[in-house]
C-alpha cells in the first residue's frame, strides 16, 4: 500500500511538471546548507558576493584534489610490517639429508659405459697437445654423441668462425688426435639438433670443464630417464649405508627414524621428523644437547666421477608436511669435519588479496601441482617446477627427469624424443616460459623459515681418529680394520640456538577508518563541514537529478502532442476534452468531421453554441495535487 501510494505521488509530480527551477534549487542550497562559503555567497554584497564565490570554487577544487590522494594512496593496498618476539617450546624442524652423489658407481656402471669411454675420448680431444700421441684405440659408440655432440668454435676470425667435430677423427675408430687448436681463440660447445639435424644452435660456454659436465648430465638424464624409479632407488645409496649413527636429545635413533624418498638430483634423501605419519618432534632446550647429531657415510671412493664433481652431504630444514627442494634451498656439509648449525626461526604471515599476490593454500594457482602425489603443502618451488614440466610436455611431447611426471606422459629420451634436447635448452633459456611461470605461481601466505649459523672443525681430531674410525668401521661392517677415512665421514650438529621466535606480519596500512578520517578531515578543514554537509550535497544532487527527468519526460509529452495535434484535422478541442484528456490518460479525442452538415439545418437555421463545461473544483485547490489530505493512511487521491 505505501509503495503504492509513493508511486502515484511520483505520477503525478511527472503530470505536474518541476515545482522550482534550477536556480531556485541552488539558492535554497546556498542559503540552507551548513558550510560557511556558499552562505556567503547568498548574503554579501557583489564584491564579496564575487570573492567568497572564487574561495569556495577554489577549496572545493583543494579538497576534491586531497581526496583524489587519499583514496589513490587507499586503492594501492599498501601493508605495514610489524615485528614481533615470541618466547615458547617449539617444534623440531624437518631435516632432509642427501649425499651429493645420487648413485653409487658400481651399481651404475654398466649403464654409463658407453658414456663414459665418449667422455674420456672428450678430454683426451681437449687437453692433448700437438706433440702427444696416443697408440691406444677404441671404439666407441657414437648413437649418444650423434644427438648431441660436443665441437669446437674456432673464433680467431670471428667474421668467418669454424666449428670442428671433437669426434671427428674417432668416427673410424682411429686413435686420439691432437686438438684442432688450443689457443683462447677456441671455445668448446654443445650442439643441439632439431628437425632430424636440420636444425641446430649451439650452446657456448666460457670453460670446457662446464662445457663437457653440462653435456654429461644431459647425456646421463637421457640414460637414467629410461630406468624404473625402483632400479634407480637400489643403485643409490640406501640409509643403513649413508646414516652410521643418529642421537636426538638424549634418545638414540636410526635409520628406521627417516623417511626415504627419491630425489633425481641427489638419488635417495632421508627425511627426519617429515612429520607425516607420527607427531612432530618438540625440542626440549636450546642448545647442542637437545638437537640431532649424525654421523653420515658418504662413501666418496664410490661416486660417479663425471656426475658428482662435488663431494659432501646436502641438507635442508624446513617444515613438517612440505617437500624438500634441497637442490634450491640445500646447504653442503664436508667431509671430514663436524659442522654446526644453529636454528633460528621467523614466521612470516603476508596479507592477501588484494594486498599481495599468496595464496593460502595453492587451491587459487592455475597451474596443477605435480607434486600432490607426496600429500605435501604448497610452495611456490613446487608450482615453479609443476609449471616448467607442464611446459615441457606442451612443447617437447615428454617430461623432463628431474620433475615429477604426469599420468600418462614420459620421460624425455633420444630413442622416443630425438628432438628433446634442442626443445629443453630453448625452453630453460625461454625468458618469456620464466616470466609465465612467475606470473602464475603465488607466494604461500603463511611461511615458516629457519635460519641458520654454520660452524664448522675438523673431525676427527688427529689424536682421536684412529679409535674413532675403528669403532665406526666395526659398527658398519663388523671390519676389525680401517675401512673409513676422513674423505667419508661427515659430522652434524643440528639445534635450537634459542627459543625465541620472531613473527613478521603484514598489515593494511590504510584502512577504512584512515580513510574516511583522512577525508573529513580534509573537507573539515577547507569547507569547515561535516558528513551532515555532505548528505546536503547529495540531497541537492538528487533533486537535480530528479528535476531533469521531470523536465525530459515533459518534453517527451510535449512532442507526443504536437505529433498528435499535426495529425488532427478537426476543429480545436473542446474545453470539456482537454479536461478529459488530463485527468483521463486513456481518453482520445473524437476525430470524426464533425463539419455541419446543410441537410441537418434547412432554413439557414443558426448552428448550436458549444455549452460550457461544468467547473473543474480540483484546480481551485491551493495545494498541489500530489499533497494527499487523508484522515486514513489508505485513502489516496
Amino acid at each position: 500500500m505505501h509503495v503504492k501510494k509513493y508511486l502515484l505521488k511520483g505520477l503525478h509530480r511527472l503530470q505536474k511538471g518541476p515545482g522550482y527551477t534550477y536556480k531556485e534549487l541552488l539558492v535554497w542550497y546556498c542559503d540552507n546548507t551548513n558550510t560557511h562559503g556558499p552562505k556567503r555567497i547568498i548574503c554579501e554584497g557583489p564584491k564579496k558576493k564575487a570573492m567568497w564565490f572564487v574561495l569556495t570554487l577554489l577549496f572545493t577544487g583543494l579538497v576534491c584534489w586531497q581526496w583524489g590522494l587519499f583514496i589513490q594512496t587507499y586503492l594501492n593496498w599498501e601493508v605495514s610490517v610489524s615485528l614481533s618476539l615470541g618466547f615458547k617450546t617449539m617444534d623440531f624442524p624437518a631435516v632432509t639429508i642427501c649425499n651429493s652423489s645420487p648413485f653409487q658407481y658400481s651399481k651404475v656402471r654398466p649403464l654409463l659405459k658407453d658414456l663414459d669411454e665418449l667422455m674420456e675420448a672428450v678430454l683426451e680431444r681437449i687437453v692433448a697437445s700437438e706433440t702427444s700421441h696416443s697408440n691406444t684405440s677404441r671404439v666407441l659408440n657414437l648413437t649418444i654423441w650423434n644427438h648431441t655432440p660436443l665441437v669446437f668454435i674456432d673464433e680467431r676470425n670471428p667474421r668467418h668462425p669454424v666449428v670442428f667435430d671433437l669426434l671427428e677423427n674417432n668416427h673410424n675408430s682411429s686413435a686420439s688426435s691432437p686438438a684442432p687448436c688450443n689457443d683462447q681463440g677456441c671455445k668448446v660447445a654443445m650442439r643441439l639438433c632439431s628437425a632430424n639435424g636440420t636444425v641446430c644452435t649451439f650452446r657456448n660456454f666460457t670453460s670446457a670443464t662446464q662445457a663437457v659436465t653440462e653435456w654429461y648430465i644431459l647425456q646421463a638424464t637421457n640414460i637414467f630417464a629410461q630406468v624404473p624409479l625402483q632400479e634407480l632407488k637400489k643403485m643409490s645409496y640406501s640409509g643403513e649405508q649413508l646414516i652410521l649413527a643418529c642421537l636426538f636429545g638424549a634418545e638414540p635413533c636410526s635409520y628406521r627414524n627417516f623417511t626415504s624418498i627419491f630425489y633425481p638430483d641427489y638419488g635417495n634423501c632421508y627425511i627426519f621428523n617429515w612429520g607425516m605419519t607420527e607427531k612432530a618432534l618438540p625440542s626440549a632446550n636450546p642448545g647442542t644437547e637437545f638437537g640431532l647429531k649424525l654421523i653420515l657415510d658418504i662413501g666418496q671412493e664410490d661416486y660417479v666421477p663425471f656426475l658428482t664433481p662435488t663431494a659432501g652431504a646436502r641438507l635442508m630444514l624446513h617444515e613438517q608436511r612440505s617437500y624438500p627442494f634441497i637442490k634450491e634451498e640445500g646447504i653442503y656439509a664436508m667431509a671430514g669435519a663436524e659442522t654446526s648449525i644453529g636454528v633460528l626461526v621467523d614466521k612470516l604471515q603476508r596479507k592477501g588479496e588484494p594486498y599481495s599476490q599468496c595464496t593460502v593454500n595453492g587451491s587459487d594457482v592455475p597451474v596443477k601441482n605435480f607434486y600432490s602425489a607426496y600429500n605435501t603443502t604448497y610452495s611456490i618451488q613446487a608450482c615453479l617446477h609443476s609449471c616448467f614440466q607442464d611446459h615441457m610436455i606442451r612443447n617437447c611431447s615428454c617430461g623432463h627427469y628431474l620433475y615429477p611426471l604426469p599420468h600418462g606422459q614420459k620421460y624425455c629420451n633420444n630413442q622416443d624424443f630425438p628432438d628433446w634436447a634442442h626443445c629443453y635448452s630453448d625452453l630453460r633459456r625461454s625468458l618469456a616460459q620464466r616470466e609465465a611461470c612467475i606470473n602464475m605461481c603465488k607466494q604461500s601466505c603463511n611461511d615458516t623459515q629457519y635460519k641458520m649459523t654454520i660452524s664448522m672443525a675438523d673431525w676427527p681430531s688427529e689424536a682421536s681418529e684412529d679409535w674413532i674410525f675403528h669403532v665406526l668401521s666395526q659398527e658398519r661392517d663388523q671390519s676389525t680394520n680401517i675401512t673409513l677415512s676422513r674423505k667419508g665421514v661427515v659430522k652434524l650438529n643440528i639445534y635450537f640456538q634459542e627459543f625465541n621466535y620472531r613473527t613478521i606480519e603484514e598489515s593494511a596500512a590504510n584502512n577504512i577508518v584512515w580513510l574516511l578520517s583522512n577525508l573529513g578531515g580534509q573537507f573539515g578543514f577547507w569547507m569547515g563541514g561535516s558528513v551532515l554537509c555532505l548528505i546536503e550535497f547529495a540531497e541537492i544532487i538528487i533533486d537535480f537529478v530528479w528535476i531533469t527527468i521531470i523536465k525530459l519526460v515533459a518534453c517527451a509529452k510535449g512532442l507526443r502532442q504536437k505529433r498528435v495535434q499535426a495529425g488532427y484535422t478537426g476543429p480545436p478541442p473542446t474545453v470539456a476534452e482537454l479536461v478529459e484528456a488530463h485527468t483521463n490518460f486513456g481518453f482520445q479525442p473524437d476525430t470524426a468531421d464533425h463539419t455541419p452538415d446543410p441537410e441537418a439545418y434547412p432554413d439557414e437555421q443558426s448552428l448550436p453554441i458549444p455549452g460550457t463545461p461544468p467547473p473543474n473544483y480540483d484546480s481551485l485547490r491551493l495545494q498541489p495535487l500530489d499533497v494527499i489530505e487523508s484522515d486514513s493512511e489508505g485513502d489516496v487521491i
